[in-house]
């Protein structure tokens, strides 16, 4: 009887309804996504040790970066402007292989140590540690991150310059320092990725595939760097 008088609040509950269904199937998809990811990764990480890749950017650090810098950025921009094809998804799962190429260097390195199996496998479980943590505290999170996220970005640029600078410099101290903050920038970033989802900001499943696989890629490497560096075993 109600309804039929003040149809308006049936009518609000269908479409928060409809927009609630749409961003978890949006976030569904952006974890199905992100797990296929994985496999053209370690498939890029395992090509560039077969084919010496990983040993001729370690002969060739400039080259390295310049190869790695235009490579993804390239990358990215072709999947930003096809993300709403087949083609877009290919050209993700082109990218992962990519970045698991690029890993591949330091991938080498700790395989070179006494325990360099354990520290891939352990950094692997932290990162699983703390995308599951971030994304849970993401589901809680009421405030609006966007403030968090432009200061977020800052810390990421600055990341990048010290990261081209440290190459030049070799300073260990200022490598940890690097590792440490990395850690905690795309940590946090993953929290704000989800929670776009989540609101409803991000409707695109590659979009977001993309932001968080970098977030997750970042924090395996540099947590991979510290546990080489504090927990690496003699070299073999």
């Amino acid at each position: 009887m109600n309804d039929r008088f003040n149809p308006q609040p049936s009518m609000y509950g269908q479409r928060y309804a409809g927009a609630v269904v749409a961003r978890n199937k949006v976030l569904r998809n952006t974890y199905l996504l992100l797990a296929i990811s994985l496999v053209p990764t370690v498939l890029g990480a395992w090509a560039g040790l077969a084919t010496g890749m990983a040993q001729w950017m370690m002969l060739n650090p400039g080259m390295g970066m310049l190869l790695f810098f235009g490579g993804a950025f390239g990358l990215m921009i072709a999947i930003q402007r096809n993300n709403t094809s087949g083609l877009g998804v290919a050209l993700l799962l082109g990218f992962t292989f990519f970045m698991g190429l690029m890993m591949s260097q330091l991938l080498s390195i700790v395989l070179g140590l006494a325990n360099g199996v354990q520290l891939i496998a352990l950094a692997f479980g932290g990162t699983a540690i703390i995308f599951g943590a971030m994304a849970s505290l993401a589901t809680v999170v009421k405030r609006d991150l966007s403030g968090l996220s432009k200061f977020l970005f800052i810390g990421a640029v600055m990341l990048i310059i010290a990261g081209v600078a440290n190459m030049f410099l070799h300073l260990p101290s200022l490598m940890i320092m690097f590792s440490v903050v990395a850690i905690g920038i795309f940590s946090a970033f993953m929290m704000v990725d989800v929670r776009r989802v989540l609101d409803g900001g991000e409707t695109n499943y590659i979009s977001a595939t993309l932001a968080i696989y970098l977030d997750l890629y970042n924090v395996f490497v540099n947590l991979l760097s510290l546990l080489s560096i504090f927990a690496g075993g003699s070299r073999r």
